[in-house]
């Protein structure tokens, strides 16, 4: 039997009806294959939080000022935010990353340092980064998940913040898969009626300027620098076998990057729930992948990846202990 047959034979003989778990099975497998192991193990699982301003603000494209993002990064470092709640609920360390914070965090406070620069360019008018500070972000992302690793852990979920970054987000989405930016725009914050209308001309007309070569390109001109450390961390983790966690539409705009350089991460990605954002469901399709979840969220952070990790916890716990039908002498009626 090839390692695939034996896995599967693993689930299937568990005392129940073939089947029968649902997307508990199909996890189970996914995790599974993984590890290469029956009796996988999640061990020591971390929340990498991304956090970044964005020029295009200045455009009208979103409804809150730029001053939320680090005011949130010090709210989710003490314990206020809602990444923060579910992160100590479900057994998470969480970390928030300065990664391109229009704001300078004071030295003693918990965000780590990683300024690339203090938010990217108004893409409006000029690309977002520079392509040695696109690099810069995406190895940002890889160091921090090469510090986890080492440290033992085997599970990473990416989060994010910044004012304005459903913006890029729409932007790789459309560029990445054709679609019109009006079919995939989302409120993000709250933009809605002339305001939503307003962020679709500005986005169009930034589509317009820019017509990328490759993903790197893509990345550059019309990305973010939290977009690109949670880019550049996922491919890390793929590398290193970890079980990856995807949470919602920007940090998903990561993921369909880091698909278009390496399509395999797939194999290692759990997509957590689906986002009421349109763009987030187009992204899903794209990538043809099924989420475990869909609760109507869109707050990011993070979030949907911890609210679904309990049901991967039971997915791991019924293949690792949940007995076979020679083992409990139950007669086991589909053989």
């Amino acid at each position: 039997m090839t390692f695939e047959e034996i896995l599967q034979e693993r689930i299937d003989s568990r005392t129940k009806p073939k089947g029968s778990l649902g997307q508990l099975e199909r996890i189970a497998y996914q995790v599974g294959m993984i590890q290469h192991t029956v009796t996988p193990q999640l061990v020591d699982p971390v929340l990498l939080v991304m956090a970044a301003d964005h020029g295009i603000v200045a455009e009208g494209v979103s409804v809150c000022p730029p001053e939320i993002t680090w005011q949130q990064c010090i709210n989710f470092v003490s314990g206020g935010g809602a990444c923060s709640v579910l992160a100590r609920q479900n057994g998470f360390r969480l970390r928030v990353i300065d990664v391109g914070v229009d704001y300078d965090f004071p030295e003693y406070c918990r965000v780590e340092s990683a300024k690339v620069a203090h938010g990217t360019r108004n893409m409006l008018h000029e690309p977002a980064m520079t392509s040695e500070e696109c690099a810069q972000a995406m190895l940002v992302g890889a160091h921090c998940v090469t510090q986890e690793a080492e440290r033992g852990s085997n599970v990473v979920a990416f989060g994010e913040m910044g004012i304005g970054n459903t913006s890029p987000a729409t932007l790789i989405l459309h560029k990445v898969t054709g679609q019109p930016i009006s079919s995939i725009i989302g409120p993000g914050s709250g933009v809605r009626g002339d305001a939503l209308r307003h962020k679709q001309t500005i986005l169009e007309q930034v589509a317009e300027r820019y017509n990328p070569k490759s993903p790197m390109e893509l990345l550059t001109q019309m990305g973010g620098l939290e977009i690109a450390a949670i880019c550049g961390g996922v491919l890390e983790a793929y590398r290193r076998g970890m079980l990856i966690l995807a949470d919602g539409v920007i940090a998903t705009a990561a993921f369909v990057v880091a698909h278009e350089m390496e399509p395999r991460i797939l194999d290692n990605v759990l997509f957590c729930h689906t986002s009421e954002e349109r763009g987030h469901q187009a992204m899903l399709e794209y990538l043809g992948v099924e989420p475990i979840l869909s609760l109507g969220m869109r707050l990011g952070e993070g979030t949907g990846a911890l609210i679904a990790y309990p049901i991967i916890e039971s997915a791991v716990a019924f293949m690792r202990d949940m007995r076979g039908f020679e083992d409990a002498a139950v007669y086991r009626v589909d053989k």
